[in-house]
């Protein structure tokens, strides 16, 4: 990826078994955005990508969320589905994590071994 990452928008593109699929996403790169990410919200368009980072929780969170943990090189390490309240395992590879509404991942075709790629203006 190479440089740094601001707090923003932008689009993720998955590469993934449906072909390449866009979506709306949501940066969280300073320690303040990663710290508050989904917490408080009733859902997101799209998703949220949470950067530097190696594991989450979902504590306060309203809503159950996939997780998706992303090496250096923008691909998926693991999946996970997680309920409000939880803590999720740190991945030792993971330097990224998206975070979706549940169910959303494997509808765009997101899932271990496929790559994802950023789109940012």
């Amino acid at each position: 990826m190479g440089r740094r990452l601001r707090d923003g928008r932008g689009m993720l593109v998955v590469h993934g078994e449906h072909g390449e699929v866009r979506v709306p996403l949501e940066i969280a790169a300073s320690y303040r955005a990663r710290t508050k990410g989904l917490l408080g919200r009733d859902g997101i368009d799209g998703a949220m990508l949470l950067t530097p980072a190696g594991g989450v929780h979902t504590f306060r969170m309203r809503m159950p969320i996939d997780v998706a943990y992303l090496d250096r090189g923008l691909r998926v390490i693991a999946v996970r589905t997680m309920a409000p309240g939880r803590l999720g395992l740190p991945r030792l590879r993971s330097r990224h994590v998206l975070e979706a509404e549940a169910g959303a991942m494997a509808g765009w075709g997101l899932e271990v071994g496929c790559r994802v790629s950023m789109e940012t203006g």
